[in-house]
């Protein structure tokens, strides 16, 4: 391996960026709902714990949305740095949706959260929560523009061929918008980013009830993120089997590498595995647990139905679908199996370890519960966060590596987009700068989410206060920044 290859280092770098960035927004989608919905019910019920549940999960949104903002800019600085055969041949198509995206949403979700921010003291309060609604419509149109571009990649439409052949143009905006693969994207993707911020929301809720903090609005936090987990779960599911169905019709090849099927399989066969342990090329498998019939539901919605392996695939794809490029991948189209096929399960089992967390929660919290919630229960929920956060990332790296070798796919193979003329070293030297820059706005943004989330909503007035009187909406002190 040459690990000044040009291909490789700009691979792990985009990678890593992206990861990284992920990060971010699906905290930035999630939490923006949850901020409008906890400030919806301070509006319409004038009860003072909203407000400060409102003021404490919108200082962590702006925290994360910040560092968002950061990380993404340096996604299209790269599309020209190391991958600039890429942008000259789909420019034309994802050149738009990204315009939209940054012109319109993205200016869009930030001219209202500054709104937001500071129209606390100085806008009618209708207005006022109106703004943060408006930023969170923002945020999804933004990641809907970002989904359109992604699918494009995953599945291209609306585009023709230019006379010389080297690039990609768009004929279809329509079509490049309604891609089936991005109306399917769009609520699994907010779903799954809606559970993840739940997961945040119970960690953060149960770091307080173990040291028995802020009870009352971390218990009316716990359940909201509770029941939203489960909510964000059932919708992930239903969805995903959605975009599943899609999946297949475009790129079959990715369904059969998730499930490692090498023969195409039809009726019985059609079984989906949830541990198998085999020879890499598939002549043998050592051992696997399987679910009969799951592959071919999953697939088709019907228990007889056909799912076509990498065999047969391979052979389509070098005869008659793509035979001008099989010669460069010595005629297997598969993605990297081992990849694929792990992190689809771990997508699923982290996705279940947090949605079964929150039915335990749920029920230890209960009103007819005997007794008080154990300790070990609280420690255990914290972990709520993490399950949520590694199934949403490695559900990113299923859907990108599954796509390989194609970095468009049935148009241009990834190792044909890299810059022709970068040579390794200065993108080993930007992967290295870029890496050590994360990790220092790692740590900022660790330390600003842990201390604004140790320190916790400011605390209710004592009974009897004068502060504790239930004030009408209008009389309530808005200042929060």
């Amino acid at each position: 391996m040459d690990f000044l290859d040009p291909l490789l280092l700009a691979r792990w770098q985009f990678g890593l960026t992206t990861l990284y960035h992920f990060l971010f927004v699906p905290l930035t989608l999630g939490m923006a709902l949850t901020v409008a919905i906890f400030q919806t019910a301070w509006y319409r019920t004038g009860n003072l714990k909203w407000l400060h549940l409102t003021r404490f999960f919108g200082k962590i949104f702006l925290i994360n949305f910040a560092m968002g903002v950061v990380t993404g800019i340096v996604q299209e600085f790269q599309f020209g740095m190391n991958w600039s055969s890429y942008s000259r041949f789909v420019g034309d198509v994802f050149g738009a949706p990204l315009a939209f995206e940054g012109l319109m949403a993205f200016f869009f979700e930030a001219t209202f959260i500054g709104l937001w921010i500071f129209g606390w003291d100085k806008l009618p309060k209708g207005l006022h929560l109106a703004s943060i609604w408006i930023a969170t419509i923002g945020a999804w149109f933004s990641a809907y523009f970002i989904l359109a571009a992604n699918a494009f990649m995953q599945n291209p439409v609306g585009y023709q061929m230019a006379q010389d052949g080297g690039r990609a143009e768009m004929n279809d905006f329509f079509a490049v918008l309604t891609n089936p693969v991005a109306l399917a994207a769009l609520p699994h993707t907010l779903f799954a980013a809606f559970m993840m911020t739940m997961g945040v929301i119970i960690s953060i809720s149960s770091w307080h009830l173990i040291r028995r903090q802020n009870v009352d609005m971390m218990r009316t936090s716990l359940r909201y993120g509770l029941w939203g987990m489960i909510i964000a779960f059932a919708g992930v599911a239903l969805s995903g089997d959605q975009l599943g169905l899609v999946m297949v019709q475009t790129q079959p090849m990715k369904m059969a590498a998730a499930e490692a099927l090498f023969d195409s399989a039809c009726s019985a066969d059609a079984s989906f595995s949830i541990f198998t342990l085999g020879t890499p090329d598939g002549t043998s498998e050592l051992f696997s647990i399987r679910v009969p019939y799951l592959l071919a539901f999953l697939s088709t919605h019907t228990l007889d139905g056909c799912v076509e392996g990498i065999n047969d695939l391979n052979l389509l794809y070098t005869n008659e679908l793509f035979p001008q490029f099989a010669d460069q991948v010595d005629g297997n189209f598969a993605p990297i199996l081992w990849v694929t096929y792990w992190s689809f399960r771990w997508m699923i089992g982290l996705g279940g370890v947090a949605a079964l967390t929150a039915v335990v929660g749920l029920w230890l919290t209960r009103k007819k519960a005997k007794r008080d919630v154990p300790n070990w229960a609280w420690k255990l929920a914290i972990w709520a966060w993490p399950a949520s956060l590694v199934a949403i990332l490695v559900g990113w790296v299923f859907t990108e590596m599954g796509r390989q070798p194609w970095i468009v796919f049935g148009l241009m193979l990834t190792e044909d987009g890299v810059s022709p003329s970068v040579p390794g070293w200065t993108v080993l030297i930007s992967l290295i700068a870029f890496t050590a820059i994360y990790a220092i706005l790692a740590v900022v943004e660790v330390g600003l989410i842990m201390k604004t989330s140790h320190k916790g909503p400011d605390p209710l007035p004592e009974p009897g206060s004068p502060e504790a009187e239930q004030p009408s909406v209008e009389n309530t002190p808005t200042t929060v920044y």
